[in-house]
């Protein structure tokens, strides 16, 4: 088992600011998006009284509705005002610190580089900050082939990036544009980057690997990227369930990890899998501990400091 994996301090945040939005609020709380990507954690705040939708059009006026760990745009902000939402910004602190330089950049007049996938909500909710002044690059290719009006670059990226292929379009970018502005501290957050090198470390050791992880998470899938470039078999799996035996047939030792967006009692169900099929010895690979840890959303914990 790697170490670390599973629960980062954004999503221990994101999920108990519903949790304790529902016992301060009571039911229902509306949640915009998948407040984390990954299906279980979903299906169990939908058991205590969690509504998630779309779009915040889609709460009733009034209501109280949770942001996403993974940001927003400014107009999503500006239309809940308008319905009279309570809303309680969940969105992870480095998200945050992404939409703060690229509003920053794009006020000092740079064109900005965001490197990320499309459609990614947190790519959505950062290009949203100053849509005039960002293009989204994917690949190397990509940061090959952009064009970008004269004057002063700069580039920002999504948190949960391969570290590996983030490295290639920033060389390919610093080519291009010599003087383009980098981030203060590199955007990729200390989760994804700390749970491909738990990754990185095991696969000498192992034959195939599992990551435990839904399939709309970008950080999961991200672990079987490192893997398969490495030439080591790997397998995305929401739980237990959807593991094929027929990958192990040839494998002596098997990895498994999961993504910053996993429970770890997923890890247990299958260490437990593995018991149930004759597995007797389960050890973690290291043992590395995270210490970060992030405040409530201020909307939380206004409303649960008692009045003077």
């Amino acid at each position: 088992m790697a170490s670390p994996r599973g629960y980062c301090a954004g999503v221990e945040r994101a999920v108990e600011t519903v949790e304790r939005a529902l016992e301060v609020y009571g039911r229902p709380v509306y949640v915009r998006k998948q407040i984390v990507h990954n299906a279980h954690v979903v299906q169990e705040l939908e058991e205590r009284g969690a509504v998630f939708v779309e779009d915040e059009r889609d709460v009733p006026e009034g209501a109280t509705v949770v942001l996403s760990a993974h940001g927003v745009a400014p107009e999503v902000h500006r239309r809940a005002a308008a319905r009279g939402l309570l809303a309680i910004d969940a969105t992870c602190p480095l998200v945050t610190k992404v939409h703060a330089q690229a509003r920053r950049y794009a006020a000092a007049g740079y064109r900005i580089v965001l490197i990320g996938h499309a459609g990614h909500e947190e790519v959505i909710g950062t290009m949203g900050e100053a849509p005039e002044a960002i293009t989204l690059v994917q690949s190397a290719a990509e940061a090959e082939a952009v064009e970008l009006p004269d004057g002063p670059v700069a580039y920002v990226t999504q948190t949960t990036l391969s570290v590996d292929e983030t490295a290639e379009i920033v060389d390919v970018l610093k080519r291009r544009f010599p003087s383009i502005r980098a981030p203060q501290r590199e955007d990729i957050c200390y989760a994804t980057s700390n749970r491909q090198w738990a990754v990185k470390r095991m696969l000498p050791e192992v034959d195939v690997l599992l990551v435990i992880g839904s399939v709309n998470s970008s950080n999961s899938n991200r672990l079987v990227d490192v893997a398969r470039s490495s030439g080591v078999e790997a397998h995305l799996i929401d739980d237990e369930s959807e593991i094929d035996e027929s990958w192990l047939d040839d494998a002596d030792t098997v990895g498994l990890t999961s993504g910053a967006s996993v429970p770890e009692r997923l890890v247990r169900r299958v260490c437990d899998w593995f018991r149930a099929h004759g597995v007797t010895e389960i050890k973690a690979h290291a043992h590395v501990y995270e210490d970060v840890v992030f405040r409530l959303p201020v909307e939380l914990r206004r409303a649960e400091t008692p009045a003077a």
